[in-house]
């Protein structure tokens, strides 16, 4: 029983070892690299890595090639051409050997990879592939390349995501991009706000038609983009009622969602104004010397009717409902810092480099709000990348 144990156990082994000397060897040398952070020693162990894990090949590392570049120091350095890999090959006794270039150029990294078939002296595959300037990348990069050179199915998700494309704005490459323009609109206002802009002037309103024309700028950056999306960091100035003599300014920082290439957008964010408050309140009727119903009383209102009149300081001689407790708007009070919260949604049309985008938004905050629309037009004027080439 142990004899034919130890038995199917040798011939175990020996197929294995059959099928594990089946496939050909293979030394990958350095290819040259040029414009980029990586060494071509860096760059040969990429390309040895990648092919490893294809398993197609028996591959030489490192330590097997020492003794070649040992003896020839010039296979070790510059050696990329056909006949120079050849003799390294012959030196190494290996089939084939691989080698070839990575190179930086503008915004766009070319990888071209051949492998040469040592027996006789001749290209057995190759391959060139450019990229979007992503160095971090360049192992993932590797591995397209190799794989597309072997007929293998490589992931659709990954060569999208580090394709070159030579756009305007590339759709793959996540960068940051500086989008400013005027923007002009129209709102109207709504609650508290629509109130304010009726009340009359002796009231501390703003008498106007309770719709305000809008004109600002705003400053947009993008910190994530691919094909289909977009976030953006949006920055408003805004001023508004000025063709009613008034001065309503705000800023506004938003952060922006932009979708598809039809460039469908939605943004919210904080706003911040200056107003003017009071305490005080509304009249529910008809009271001589201080108002009519619906007039709004400040404190310095009733206190002025109350010296006149010798009422007292108490409003609930009036009315036990009327106190001090809330605040209104009011152009006769004290300035303060108002807040509210903006929501947007709209698209931007392009042509060319122009941007038109047409927006319409609410901008809400207690009791009331503006609804409104605005449009404008920008310049794509930079782009920078988000990934900052370093070392790998």
């Amino acid at each position: 029983m142990k004899t034919i144990i130890v038995t199917l156990a040798t011939l175990l082994g020996t197929v294995f070892t059959g099928f594990s000397q089946s496939k050909y060897s293979i030394a990958a040398g350095n290819p040259a690299v040029n414009g980029l952070h990586v060494t071509s020693t860096i760059a040969s162990k990429l390309i040895r890595l990648e092919l490893i894990k294809m398993d197609e090949y028996a591959v030489y590392d490192e330590y097997d090639m020492q003794d070649a570049y040992d003896k020839d120091s010039t296979l070790a350095e510059n050696c990329l051409s056909k006949n120079c890999l050849t003799r390294l090959g012959k030196e190494l006794g290996v089939n084939y050997v691989i080698s070839g270039s990575y190179d930086a150029l503008g915004n766009k990294i070319v990888i071209s990879l051949k492998i040469i078939n040592v027996k006789n002296n001749a290209i057995f595959k190759s391959s060139v592939r450019e990229f979007d300037n992503q160095e971090v990348e360049l192992q993932r990069m590797t591995e397209i390349v190799l794989k597309e050179m072997h007929g293998i199915e490589v992931e659709k998700e990954v060569v999208d995501r580090l394709k070159f494309n030579n756009e305007v704005i590339s759709s793959n490459n996540v960068g940051k991009i500086n989008n400013s323009g005027p923007r002009i609109g129209y709102a109207a206002m709504t609650g508290s706000f629509y109130e304010f802009s009726n009340r009359p002037e002796s009231q501390g309103g703003l008498d106007i038609f309770p719709a305000v024309s809008m004109i600002g700028y705003q400053i947009e950056g993008q910190y994530v983009g691919t094909e289909n999306f977009s976030a953006l960091v949006e920055g408003i100035i805004n001023f508004s009622g000025l063709e009613q003599g008034q001065f309503l300014p705000t800023v506004s920082i938003l952060n922006g969602f932009r979708f598809g290439k039809a460039g469908w957008e939605f943004a919210f964010g904080p706003g911040f104004g200056l107003t003017r408050e009071s305490q005080g309140f509304f009249l529910k009727s008809d009271v001589s010397g201080l108002g009519n119903n619906g007039d709004y009383v400040n404190e310095n209102d009733f206190n002025d009717y109350a010296f006149l009149s010798g009422t007292g300081y108490d409003p609930s001689t009036i009315d036990p409902s009327y106190n001090f407790d809330s605040k209104f708007m009011d152009k006769r009070g004290a300035t303060k810092i108002s807040t509210q919260f903006i929501f947007a949604l709209g698209r931007t049309f392009k042509a060319g480099a122009l941007n038109i985008p047409v927006n319409v938004f609410y901008s809400a905050k207690k009791g009331g709000g503006m609804a409104g629309v605005s449009v404008g037009f920008n310049v794509m004027k930079s782009k920078k990348s988000i990934n900052p080439k370093r070392a790998i």
